[in-house]
């Protein structure tokens, strides 16, 4: 018995370049443009400074980077539910004063209780920035209002009140306890603040992937109506994810408090948009409903990667915004074509 012929003699077997961009089309489709941009980034970095890959600058990368890797996860809550958080950097801001003034002001009182006095702050802090959080959530989802304004407006109200508190003078004074262990300290020769990140990356992780609440935020992203109608609270589900995502850039705004050891009005400056670079990057849709917590942190330490490869590159802190803009973009535009790829037509 002959065997079967090929069903098409005449076709020419795949070309090396086909070969070569399948796998590439599988990995985009799969986790966006962040693996191309990280492996763009290291080759650069690496050929402009010899010590961009050494173990000294690959652990300060990681330490300076937990603090975006917070705000970021937070950020993706508000993304994968269709929206965004624009006050994000003024949470951590307002977290940041409020902690130092309470530490301040209770460190007078109270000089020989300094645990006391950093719990006393600490609490304090993360309650303020909890409040914004949850006028945001309010607003979003029992109002209605768009999360691009309630979220705008919410960041000039914070940073208001934010320099209002310090006159726009830095808060001093805090206990040296306070950066000693949340700054610069150490368990088992791992930082405090990397740790504290670990912790919030696993709970993240628990709650997107085994939680009910993880699965009602992709749910209310990808379809509100639909999720409404199989019987999810989706105003609960919007207001959980804006309390959320501020406490997580409360935890930021503690940490980098300690780190610089003052409370400053300005501390999130340009967080937001960090952020969510950060998110767009690591393939979290815009359209919601879309959203990885191990990708989020790959793309909030690439965004550190770049600015730390720039610092070492002698880039100007003008032209790094440029250069972060840039990427925003380029994340967009290829989030764009992910979608048409995966959904022609």
């Amino acid at each position: 018995m002959r065997p079967a012929p090929p069903l098409n003699p005449s076709a020419a077997p795949p070309s090396r370049a086909a070969r070569l961009l399948n796998p590439c089309r599988v990995l985009f489709l799969r986790l966006g443009v962040l693996p191309f941009m990280l492996l763009i980034a290291c080759v650069v970095f690496s050929t402009l400074s010899e010590q961009f890959l050494s173990g000294h600058n690959l652990t300060n990368l990681l330490r300076q980077s937990v603090y975006l890797i917070l705000v970021a996860l937070g950020q993706m809550l508000a993304l994968v539910t269709g929206g965004f958080d624009l006050s994000v950097g003024t949470v951590m801001a307002i977290t940041s004063v409020v902690s130092a003034l309470v530490m301040q002001s209770l460190g007078v009182a109270l000089p020989d209780a300094a645990w006391l006095v950093i719990a006393a702050g600490c609490a304090c802090g993360l309650l303020a920035g909890l409040a914004l959080g949850l006028v945001n959530g309010m607003g979003v989802a029992l109002v209605g209002v768009s999360p691009f304004i309630m979220t705008l407006g919410v960041q000039s109200i914070g940073f208001g009140i934010a320099l209002f508190l310090t006159g726009g003078v830095p808060v001093s004074g805090l206990p040296g306890e306070f950066s000693e262990l949340f700054g610069f300290g150490s368990w088992l020769g791992v930082p405090v603040p990397v740790l504290v990140t670990a912790v919030c990356v696993v709970g993240m992780g628990v709650l997107m992937r085994r939680l009910p609440i993880g699965t009602h935020l992709l749910a209310v992203g990808g379809n509100a109506k639909a999720a409404a109608l199989s019987g999810i609270d989706t105003r609960r589900v919007l207001l959980v994810a804006y309390l959320l995502c501020s406490a997580l850039a409360a935890i930021s705004g503690l940490l980098l408090t300690a780190r610089v050891e003052t409370g400053e009005a300005n501390l999130g400056g340009s967080v937001a948009l960090e952020s969510i670079a950060a998110c767009v990057i690591a393939g979290v849709s815009l359209r919601g409903g879309v959203g990885r917590v191990s990708n989020v942190v790959l793309g909030a330490i690439f965004i550190g990667l770049v600015q730390n490869g720039m610092n070492l590159a002698n880039v100007g802190s003008y032209l790094q915004m440029v250069v972060l803009g840039a990427l925003l973009i380029v994340a967009v535009v290829a989030d764009q074509i992910r979608h048409r790829m995966v959904l022609p037509g």
